[in-house]
């Protein structure tokens, strides 16, 4: 697993949202469960709301942050 998806589930874990958009790109697309979420506030607002979020089955990078995560 990537140092980054790593570091982006232990600030979900931690309730770290400061340090979750450090990681996550503001364009981020997040699809769970075939739902889409796009964009880093609403998947803060969606991750806080649920308590975590599932494991990545596969996630893209850019510029060193996460761009699009599948789980």
């Amino acid at each position: 697993m990537d140092d980054t998806v790593s570091a982006v589930l232990r600030a979900i874990e931690a309730g770290d949202w400061t340090e979750f958009a450090k990681l996550v790109h503001p364009y981020v697309h997040w699809t769970e469960d075939g739902v889409t979420t796009r964009g880093r506030v609403q998947v803060m607002h969606l991750l806080s709301a649920r308590g975590g979020a599932k494991p990545a089955a596969s996630y893209e990078l850019r510029d060193g942050q996460i761009y699009g995560w599948d789980s």
